[in-house]
Order: structure tokens, then C-alpha cells, then sequence
């Protein structure tokens, strides 16, 4: 016979005092059936007795009631003293002595002030919606959690009411701790959101940056870091409200868990098929694009993409922003695809994807580039935060600086490297036709080394293509390697002291050249 766990403490009264009620008629029936004596507020008592639950009244312990409309109701010795009193000889003695009862779970969650912040900031009675009662009892109970249970939210509920039964009315130490960080995290946070809330409310939050983040550890497991040898997790926002953080669905349908690296390769092409109206697709590696293509139809789409740089492409990753059917595999055929994504994939989708048995299949949401986002990255130990680069390149942006404009169909294939550019690791050169990319030279320490590279990927499509810089030239060499490659027009963001030297470079190679007058780095 299984002996049972050591440090099990019995419950025989629990208070509820709750605003949110969600689980609460269970979890108090639980308590019941065990014959655990339950104790309650007046409005808590109320609705459990609609539902047959006897509860005896909070006040027969304080013998106060509801002091100033319902401020001072449950902080007071009666109640405060059963949850503090150590579970000793000499804490007994005192309680008895007080006439005071043990109260060995505590039930308590908080007056909802963030949903009632949202939907009346500034307003004159916040601070109304700010509980006190119910902080002090969670943290009275978490903090004598060897003795005393905590159960400060209805997810607690399930959980607790399980070992209850099996353990017969008793929790373990285990429990008991894991309850009380738990209660202690989320009093953290509720006293940051009335501080925010405060601080907005009072014009000083200090623009559009808050003075804290919350994080919580997401429920996607990544399989390790850069590199097998480093550990890794994600994070998303502990808040549910609209921050510019949140994170878009994303679904593991096929493979391996994702790693660091998967997810960094996922954004930039997701990001980067967000671009597009027409389908799309966009052939990532090392977080940065090798081949971004849209056509008319998803396949011609991917098809263009993955021809760009057949040697990039290798244990690539994809994402496109049309769901994905059987006949999107066949520009496929042969090519190591390590990870895939797309809005959605239909039935025979998934049956020629499990074809693949090393691909990754992702289901995720193509960001909304019209909404706003923030990024971050960690340096020299700081968290730093930046809103998301999405600016629109308007047509009357462009200013041509040259001899020769360019063709319509030019500006165009302009237009879409611009799109791409922007995604590409800094120094960025993209190398365009039409709607496809031809080459892509990126992360290089000087820009006419990246001309080169875009280039030398290219190869002879480079002649009559287009060419987009995500910053401006700093001296006429790049340019003078475009002239060589037998670029036809380029977009770049001009304000280079040496401008004068870049243009007549563009005037000799009879190049149209226009400046945007923003750059578009990105690191």
C-alpha cells in the first residue's frame, strides 16, 4: 500500500472571498463533500447559496460587517489572525486565547482593475477598483504557506481540488509552496498595472514605452539555442491587453519542436511575405531573405523564390501568405525545406508535406503590417526595444536624381526590392526582375562588397535588373559595380556627403537612380 507523501496539512476551514467566479460552485462543492467548514464574504456567500452551498458568514469572525462601504471587511484580526497564527503549541495557546479560528485555505482573488482601467482610463474613481482586503489576506496565507493553502486564481482551482480528494481534505508542501509563488507573482503584477494605470492617468508614462514589461514563459518549447549547446525559451506578454508585443498564432503541425533559430528565420519571412497583397513567398536563411518572389499564383510565387540562390536555400526556411495545397510542394522536388509556414494548409496539403519527413510545418498568422509592433534584442545586458520598421514608401517619396528615369515597369520592380530590402540583414543589396528577386547580397561590412555578392548570386540575370540599397552609397563604387553588372535603375536613401560622386557614377553607366530619403536598416 502507497504510504502517503510527507507534510500533508489538513484543511478544515477555508475562506472564499472572490469577484471573479468562475470555477468557484465546483471547487466549493469539492470542499463540502470533504466537510471543510467554508467561511465567506456576503457576496460570495450569496452565490454559492443559490447553488446549495451553505457558507457561514465572514462577520460571525470579525463582528464588524462592512466598514465604509465595503473597504474594511475582511481586515481584521479574526480573519487576519486564523490565516498568520503559526501551527505550533504557542500559536494554538494564542488562538484559543483569542477566541479565534484556524483558517487553513484561503480562496481570495482580486477586483478586476485592469479590465475596469481599459475601459475608463483617467476616470476619477480608479482608485475604487484597487483591492486591498483581498492583497492582504493572498499574501498573509502565501506567506505562512507551510502551514496554510493559497488559492488566489480559478486556474488554481482544478488542480487544488484534485489533491484535496485524493489526499482526503490535506495538500502537500509542494503544493502549498508552488500556490504561494504563484499568488506572490500575481500580487507583483497587480501592483504594476494600478502603477501604470497611475502613472498614464497622471501624464506620466513617460511616452509610448512603459516603465516595466511583464513576460511570462510561453507554452512553445524550443529545442535549444543558437546552438545545441545553449538552452532557450520564449516569452510572451503577461498582459492580455492590446500590446504591441502580442504575439500572432502559430501552430507545429509536422516535425521536430522548433529551435532559437527557427523562430528568428520564421519572422523575417513571415514579415516579409506580409509585404505583398498578391500571393507571396520569401526563402529565408540566417534570418535573412535569399529569395522573395509574388506572383499570381502561390506555386509561380515559391517557384521564382527558391530559384534565386540554389545554394542559399539549402535547409531553408519558407513562408508564404496563401494557404498551401499539395501542388505548392512540386517547386519543392528535390530541395531540403527544414522548416514551412503559411496561414493555413489544407488536407492534401499536410499528406504531401508528411511526404517530407524531416520538414517542419507551421501553421501561422501573416503579421498585420498596417498595425503597430515593437521588436526587441539584448545588448551589454539591457533589453532593447524599438517599434517595428513599418513605413510605407509613398510614390511621391521618390525623387529622381539622374540624367535617365526609369521605365514603369522599372519603378515597379523598384518598388517591390524596396519591400524586400528592408528584411535584409545591413549591408543590404537586392537584385530585382519584375517581381522576383535575382540576387541578394546582405550582412556584408561594406556596401559595395554586398553589390558584388547580389551580383556574383545573380549572375547573368543581374543584366537589366533593378537594384534596392538599404542605405545610401557612400562613395561610387557600389554603384560603378552595379554599372558592371548591368543593373538598369537602383532606389536608394541618398544623403551621403559623397552624392554628387554617386550620381555621376549613375549618369555615366546611364543608370536611373531615385533617393527615398529614409533608410531602412536593419541589424
Amino acid at each position: 500500500m502507497a504510504t502517503e507523501p510527507e507534510g500533508l496539512v489538513h484543511v478544515r476551514r477555508a475562506l472564499l472571498s472572490v469577484s471573479d467566479f468562475r470555477g468557484l460552485v465546483s471547487f466549493a462543492r469539492t470542499l463540502a463533500g470533504l466537510d471543510i467548514e467554508i467561511v465567506a464574504t456576503e457576496g460570495t456567500r450569496r452565490r454559492l447559496a443559490t447553488e446549495g452551498i451553505q457558507a457561514r458568514p465572514a462577520e460571525e469572525l470579525t463582528g464588524i460587517g462592512n466598514w465604509f462601504g465595503g473597504r474594511l471587511k475582511t481586515l481584521h484580526p479574526g480573519i487576519l489572525g486564523g490565516i498568520l497564527a503559526p501551527r505550533t503549541p504557542e500559536g494554538d495557546r494564542e488562538l484559543a486565547e483569542r477566541h479565534l479560528l484556524p483558517i487553513d485555505l484561503v480562496t481570495v482573488n482580486f477586483y478586476p482593475f485592469e479590465s475596469r482601467a481599459q475601459a475608463s482610463a483617467g476616470a476619477p474613481d480608479l482608485a475604487e477598483h484597487i483591492d486591498i482586503g483581498g492583497v492582504t489576506l493572498v499574501r498573509a496565507a502565501a506567506k505562512n504557506f507551510e502551514a496554510v493553502l493559497v488559492a488566489s486564481d480559478p486556474e488554481d482551482y482544478p488542480a487544488l481540488a484534485a489533491e484535496l480528494v485524493r489526499y482526503r481534505g490535506s495538500a502537500t508542501a509542494p503544493t502549498r509552496r508552488a500556490l504561494a509563488a504563484r499568488t506572490f507573482a500575481r500580487t507583483e503584477r497587480y501592483d504594476r498595472i494600478i502603477g501604470r494605470a497611475l502613472a498614464a492617468a497622471a501624464g506620466s508614462g513617460g511616452g509610448p514605452f512603459p516603465p516595466t514589461l511583464e513576460w511570462r514563459r510561453s507554452d512553445l518549447r524550443l529545442r535549444y539555442g543558437e546552438n545545441p549547446h545553449q538552452q532557450a525559451a520564449a516569452y510572451v506578454p503577461l498582459s492580455s491587453d492590446a500590446s504591441p508585443f502580442t504575439p500572432e498564432p502559430l501552430e507545429v503541425l509536422q516535425g521536430t519542436g522548433l529551435s532559437y533559430t527557427n523562430l528568428l528565420d520564421l519572422d523575417t519571412a513571415l514579415t516579409t511575405v506580409a509585404e505583398f497583397a498578391e500571393p507571396a513567398a520569401a526563402v529565408v536563411k540566417h534570418a535573412t531573405p535569399s529569395g522573395v518572389a509574388s506572383a499570381p499564383a502561390l506555386r509561380e510565387a515559391i517557384t521564382h523564390a527558391v530559384a534565386t540562390d540554389p545554394v542559399a536555400r539549402y535547409g531553408c526556411a519558407i513562408a508564404v501568405n496563401r494557404p498551401v495545397d499539395a501542388g505548392d510542394f512540386e517547386p519543392l522536388h528535390g530541395i531540403f525545406v527544414d522548416l514551412l509556414s503559411a496561414p493555413e494548409v489544407t488536407v492534401a496539403g499536410r499528406t504531401a508535406a508528411g511526404r517530407r519527413a524531416k520538414l517542419k510545418l507551421v501553421q501561422a498568422a501573416v503579421p498585420d503590417l498596417d498595425a503597430p509592433a515593437w521588436e526587441a534584442k539584448s545588448a551589454v545586458g539591457r533589453l532593447l526595444v524599438q517599434e517595428s520598421d513599418r513605413r510605407r514608401l509613398r510614390p511621391e517619396e521618390l525623387r529622381c536624381v539622374t540624367q535617365q528615369a526609369a521605365t514603369a515597369d522599372e519603378l515597379d520592380a523598384l518598388a517591390f526590392a524596396w519591400r524586400v530590402v528592408r528584411h535584409a540583414k545591413s549591408n543590404a543589396i537586392v537584385l530585382a526582375q519584375g517581381h522576383q528577386t535575382v540576387g541578394i547580397g546582405s550582412g556584408q561590412p561594406t556596401r559595395v562588397k554586398a553589390v558584388e555578392l547580389a551580383a556574383e548570386v545573380a549572375g547573368p540575370r543581374a543584366r537589366a535588373s533593378v537594384l534596392a540599397s538599404d542605405a545610401f552609397f557612400p562613395f561610387a563604387d557600389g554603384v560603378e559595380a552595379a554599372v558592371r553588372a548591368g543593373v538598369r535603375a537602383i532606389v536608394q536613401p541618398g544623403g551621403s556627403l559623397r552624392d554628387p560622386e554617386v550620381i555621376a557614377a549613375a549618369d555615366r553607366g546611364s543608370l536611373a537612380m531615385y533617393f527615398t530619403g529614409w533608410r531602412v536598416f536593419r541589424h
